[in-house]
């Protein structure tokens, strides 16, 4: 797992977390527990009823054990997204 996140810092990561929240932002750092740092990060709301919605939280400490899923973000995708048309379930908490 740290050989993954290593090849992350310093980009912009997708993260999909157990509570069912998702998150982008910076992959600026992680310890020996998987805990990750994000900067300029941002929590995307999903909604069947309106628009995407992205509030900004700034810096972000996520500890590893609520990490579901990880990984890179292509910016120009992410950019050419048209989220104030799309509308989508949101993704339910992770059952452990």
């Amino acid at each position: 797992m740290s050989e993954h996140l290593r090849e992350l810092v310093d980009k912009p990561v997708w993260v999909y977390l157990t509570d069912g929240r998702t998150l982008v932002g910076q992959f600026t750092g992680y310890d020996q527990a998987c805990n990750i740092i994000l900067t300029q990060t941002h929590e995307r709301i999903y909604s069947s009823d309106e628009p995407m919605k992205s509030v900004p939280i700034g810096v972000y400490v996520i500890r590893g054990e609520i990490i579901a899923v990880i990984g890179d973000l292509d910016p120009e995708l992410d950019e050419a997204t048209d989220f104030e048309n799309m509308r989508v379930e949101p993704l339910e908490p992770v059952r452990l």
